[in-house]
């Protein structure tokens, strides 16, 4: 992930209402983040999720045609969104190429990667879901995928901490995102207790104490910032969508990176992604 103050924001658009839904949250993180926003429209077929650097499956020519008007709308979009909070610079790419190589190529120099949460829509509903969740696992930088029902309400940034290098990743990025959007966080370590490992209330002690590491810097950095910690029994992901029903979005680190990126989510960030009604932030090990 470029670490530029000048990397834009990333946006996939298709001209779907939950495509649109993705351009208004990125253009109002843009704006608070006085950074530019990249809107690539592309006409490639969605039969490739995966590796194929150009081309796709055919798709039919009122996509293609549509491409200026979809980019045009995107675009108006961006700057009414962006300008109630801070003028930037928006730009729009068409191109005929499949969705993720391309995507994931562009995101090599890019601060966030934002679609929305069904695989652009418009093309192949049968794909719903899969876009968001193959770059969530190749990106270059970390990926937000958002519902079209998503709003910029008043909620809390939510992340979930355990001990991999993606979730320390997830920490520096959500103190970064409730800075930028004025926002509290809630920090988040679920764990499952194990017959013969000690009690709950050990447990719970030992949860406390991993999170005063996990944090360690972040309130001087972020001073700003109101942190609600939550040590829990449960499983992570299950608690994540309680607390983080009402969330502006919940952050989490995915441990395909750890592998390789052709290898699938981790169990959590999979639940999550696939069952929050809020944006959800996905980070891959190496943090900012």
């Amino acid at each position: 992930m470029s670490t530029s103050s000048k990397a834009p924001i990333l946006v996939g658009v298709d001209g779907s209402r939950v495509a649109l839904a993705a351009v208004r949250w990125a253009a109002i993180d843009a704006a608070h983040r006085g950074a530019p926003l990249h809107l690539v429209y592309l006409t490639g077929g969605l039969g490739d999720c995966g590796s194929v650097e150009d081309g796709g499956s055919p798709v039919p020519g009122r996509y293609r045609w549509g491409g200026p008007d979809v980019l045009e709308i995107a675009y108006a979009t961006a700057v009414a969104e962006s300008a109630r909070i801070n003028r930037i610079d928006v730009t729009v790419e068409l191109t005929n190429a499949a969705p993720v190589p391309v995507l994931r190529r562009r995101s090599e120099h890019a601060r966030l990667l934002v679609v929305g949460a069904q695989c652009l829509g418009a093309f192949s509903r049968a794909m719903r879901g899969s876009l968001g969740t193959a770059l969530a696992r190749q990106a270059g930088c970390p990926v937000a995928v958002v519902p079209d029902d998503a709003e910029n309400g008043d909620g809390p940034v939510v992340v979930g901490v355990d001990a991999s290098a993606s979730s320390a990743a997830a920490v520096a990025l959500a103190f970064d995102e409730a800075a930028f959007r004025c926002a509290d966080l809630v920090v988040l370590h679920a764990f499952r207790g194990l017959p013969g490992h000690g009690s709950l209330v050990e447990a719970r002690a030992d949860g406390e104490e991993f999170l005063d590491r996990s944090l360690t810097g972040y309130s001087e950095a972020y001073p700003e910032v109101t942190v609600r910690r939550v040590v829990v029994e449960d499983r992570p992901a299950r608690r994540l969508l309680e607390v983080g029903e009402k969330a502006r979005s919940i952050v989490v680190g995915s441990r395909g990176h750890d592998e390789s990126p052709a290898m699938p989510l981790g169990s959590v960030s999979r639940a999550v992604l696939h069952g929050a009604q809020v944006p959800v932030i996905i980070t891959r090990g190496g943090g900012r």
